[in-house]
C-alpha cells in the first residue's frame, strides 16, 4: 500500500501517542489472531474509558480494527498499514547518497 503525504502524516500522528503506540506493539506481537481488549488493558494497566478514548483514534485512521466474538471484543492490527508506513518512510532511501550501494 502507498501513502500519500497526508495519509502518512495522519497514521504517524496516532503512532506518536505512547499509549496508541503501545496497543499497536501489543497487538503487532500477537499476529494476525488478534487480542482480546480486556488482554490489551491488563497488559498496559489502563481504565476501560481510557483504553476506549484511544482504541477510538486507532480505528478512525484505520490502524486498527475490531471484532466482537459473542462477549469478547477482539482486536487486529492493520497489517496493510503498518507496511505502508514502513515503505512510506523507507521508499526513497539513500536515494541521494552515491556512494550508498543497495544489498538487494
Amino acid at each position: 500500500m502507498m501513502l500519500d503525504y497526508a495519509t502518512a502524516a495522519s497514521l504517524l500522528s496516532q503512532l506518536g501517542n505512547m499509549t496508541r503506540l503501545k496497543i499497536v506493539r501489543e497487538l503487532v506481537q500477537v499476529g494476525e489472531g488478534g487480542m482480546p481488549v480486556g488482554e490489551i488493558r491488563n497488559i498496559l494497566d489502563i481504565p476501560n474509558s481510557t483504553l476506549s478514548h484511544h482504541m477510538s483514534h486507532l480505528r478512525g485512521v484505520g490502524l486498527v480494527r475490531q471484532e466482537r466474538e459473542g462477549t469478547v471484543l477482539r482486536c487486529f492490527v492493520n497489517y496493510d498499514h503498518i507496511d505502508g508506513i514502513v515503505s512510506f518512510l523507507t521508499e526513497h532511501c539513500c536515494s541521494a547518497d552515491s556512494t550508498f550501494q543497495s544489498s538487494a
